[in-house]
């Protein structure tokens, strides 16, 4: 699943395709994406004449800014954009397309089918879900090594699951909190109650430098993910330890070890991260 690096770099680059493009009709061939409003009738009219002003995010949704409504995007496992000319031949697993007022087309492609869409409101869109339940951007000041100390105070799960909670820190999935506790030195099955403040600090630091390092490299490419223009992240040349189960650790050498934390596949080095 795309996480907050692969996310802003497809924002980035969606910006450069569609600012500025006015919507004149809206094709949907897998209603079921459409979560808001129910009726899929209402979405497609709600959004015929509405111009894209600007494409932001919010952990790992896409919030497209129109004149009257903020369209809200998960791309899930799978989910991609594309701008197209109107006459182009439209790819298999092509659910959702935007046709735009100068014959282009924006279409979400989606594999799986597990991309999720909501239309709000413009200003009312933070106030329901799925965004009024996530926790502070991680690049935000409110995400302080104060407020993840007080957060990870209150609870006895394992540091690995606390930090793939959305409420707590948004943006951060399987690949990024494996990163950045290798880099912190904490162990992913280590109780998140139980840190002491050296380790907030350095874990606090370390999320955000991943974070800020994946982000410069475009992400990173694990299966299928591209950008809005087709490219694929570099990021996952850098990585220490997701993905290279049984491969030495870059830092002692040690085989690297994959378990289970949360239901969730996890990569660390039992030297570094005792």
């Amino acid at each position: 699943m795309p996480e907050l690096p692969e996310v802003e770099t497809v924002r980035r680059t969606l910006i450069e395709l569609v600012k500025g493009k006015t919507i004149k009709k809206v094709s949907i061939h897998w209603p079921k994406m459409i979560k808001k409003p129910d009726e899929i009738e209402q979405f497609k009219d709600a959004l015929a004449g509405q111009t894209i002003h600007d494409v932001n995010r919010r952990g790992k949704f896409l919030k497209f800014i129109l004149d009257d409504y903020v369209l809200v995007s998960h791309l899930r496992m799978e989910g991609r954009y594309g701008l197209f000319s109107a006459n182009d031949e439209v790819e298999k697993h092509t659910h959702v397309l935007f046709t735009f007022t100068d014959n282009t087309e924006l279409r979400y492609r989606d594999v799986r089918k597990f991309g999720t869409m909501h239309l709000f409101k413009k200003g009312e869109e933070e106030q329901y879900p799925p965004l009024s339940q996530l926790g502070p951007e991680p690049f935000s000041t409110q995400f302080t090594k104060e407020y993840l100390k007080e957060r990870l105070a209150k609870t006895s799960r394992k540091i690995k699951t606390a930090l793939l909670d959305q409420s707590v820190v948004v943006g951060l999935g399987n690949i990024y909190v494996d990163e950045a506790l290798f880099r912190a030195g904490i162990n992913p099955e280590r109780t998140a109650g139980q840190l002491s403040n050296q380790e907030i600090e350095r874990l606090h630091n370390e999320i955000v430098n991943t974070l800020n390092e994946a982000v410069a490299q475009g992400g990173s490419t694990i299966r299928s993910y591209v950008n809005t223009q087709g490219e694929i992240g570099m990021f996952q040349l850098q990585l220490y330890v997701y993905g290279r189960t049984n491969e030495p650790c870059k830092k002692c050498g040690r085989i690297l070890t994959k378990t289970v934390v949360g239901g969730r596949g996890t990569h660390y080095c039992s030297t570094c991260q005792k």
